[in-house]
């Protein structure tokens, strides 16, 4: 796992401190061991876990500078992106938010284990916005939903100067080709779309800068949010 790790962050231009890659390559081999009596990811290959969740995870250092920011990872699943990043980049204070509370407990225990520094917050998107809303300087998120409902449950957790980091694959053009009412609504611009070539296929960050406050009336209830996107 290592090996492919090294080889796919020397791919995309990526130097992480050696120990750093010790962790991640511990934590990877903890949720491989763990999806065997949970179901936390399809990708069971220790070389694909290294690629397609760490090293794609870490892609966002190439679009942000985390260094004593705020970051919360919405609906972080296994805890990707969060976990990695919170890794590589220890001055970064990450939160991690999903709603399903069995993988948020084994996070809870997990990273403790393994000297990594994150806050676990087991909630809903669209609820715990409420008790931390314009507080983060950034707010990611990866396979959660296409970008017109996700913007609604992530650009609320932004700070005016900070920014929205949308995790995408090769369908990032035609999202955001769905959201511009979206993206103008809720205080959001479009900065810019990164790129990287990871196992073949093309993966994407998309950076919206937070430029006005997000309207109190967003987040909706996501009933609401995924029957009629912005």
């Amino acid at each position: 796992m290592k090996q492919a790790l090294l080889e796919a962050l020397d791919g995309l231009d990526l130097r992480i401190a050696p120990e750093s890659a010790d962790t991640l390559c511990a934590f990877g081999e903890a949720m491989l061991k763990q999806n065997e009596v949970m179901n936390l990811t399809a990708i069971t290959d220790p070389d694909q876990t290294a690629r397609l969740h760490l090293a794609d995870s870490l892609t966002i250092l190439k679009c942000a500078d985390l260094q004593g920011k705020r970051l919360i990872d919405v609906g972080c699943g296994a805890g990707f992106p969060g976990v990695p990043l919170a890794i590589a980049c220890p001055q970064a204070q990450v939160t991690l938010l999903d709603s399903l509370g069995k993988r948020m407990k084994w996070l809870e225990q997990i990273l403790p284990q393994l000297g990594i520094r994150a806050e676990c917050v087991t909630a809903r998107a669209e609820e715990a916005a409420a008790t931390c809303r314009e507080s983060f300087d950034y707010a990611t998120s990866r396979a959660v939903a296409r970008l017109n409902i996700l913007l609604e449950l992530t650009a609320p957790y932004v700070k005016v100067g900070g920014a929205v980091l949308a995790m995408k694959g090769s369908a990032a053009a035609q999202e955001l080709s769905e959201c511009a009412g979206a993206i103008r609504k809720l205080g959001l611009s479009l900065e810019a779309v990164h790129h990287f070539p990871i196992d073949g296929a093309d993966h994407a960050v998309i950076v919206l800068r937070k430029v006005a406050p997000t309207p109190k009336q967003y987040p909706r209830r996501f009933s609401k949010i995924k029957q009629a996107p912005l």
